[in-house]
């Protein structure tokens, strides 16, 4: 009996696919390629989702050094902190026994978790490397600095906080920056008023 012939089989020049739109190994029909999209769980994605940002502590502190710091979290926490149920607005870090403590910062209880939720208040140790722990905890020892979170987001799939050193500023400390800002704001609109 004869061979029958698929749809792929036809006759073709050697070295070339069965279908000129998808490449392959010669002779072969081709599978196209799936271009990489970037999904929930791309490790390799450089772009980072901004879940929380601590707004007043640029207004109420002076913001000297920052610093990137991993956080130690159960799953529940992770899970509620996607879905973007974070709030950083009193929270600070403070030394507990050699290591840095973010304190005060809400973390929703995740809304399907069990009876084995966490606390939204707990608080989360934040993982620095020791040089960089050592030296911020010597700072706020001897020059009673704060660490202060500025904003947490997911980084390659990883929940960050970014932490600054930070001196308070004084009420007059604050009313001179806020009065700068007008300064500016105004000489910008001038500016871009004369360039019409």
């Amino acid at each position: 009996m004869g061979k029958k012939r698929t749809k792929f089989a036809k006759s073709r020049a050697p070295g070339k696919s069965a279908r000129p739109d998808r490449p392959g190994k010669p002779g072969k029909p081709g599978k196209p390629g799936k271009p990489g999209k970037p999904g929930k769980n791309d490790k390799n994605d450089k772009s980072e989702k901004v879940v929380a940002e601590n707004r007043k502590a640029r207004h109420n502190y002076e913001l000297l050094e920052r610093l990137e710091a991993g956080l130690v979290l159960v799953g529940t926490e992770v899970k509620s902190a996607r879905a973007g149920g974070v709030n950083l607005k009193d929270s600070y870090a403070a030394v507990r026994g050699g290591e840095l403590f973010l304190m005060q910062a809400h973390i929703n209880p995740y809304s399907h978790g069990t009876h084995e939720n966490h606390e939204a208040l707990r608080p989360r140790k934040l993982l620095l490397s020791k040089r960089e722990l050592r030296r911020w905890i010597g700072k706020i020892n001897e020059r009673g600095f704060t660490v202060v979170p500025i904003r947490m987001y997911f980084k390659k799939g990883k929940l960050k906080v970014e932490v600054a050193l930070a001196r308070g500023k004084r009420l007059h400390d604050r009313r001179a920056a806020a009065k700068e800002r007008d300064i500016e704001r105004d000489v910008q609109a001038e500016l871009k008023e004369r360039n019409r």
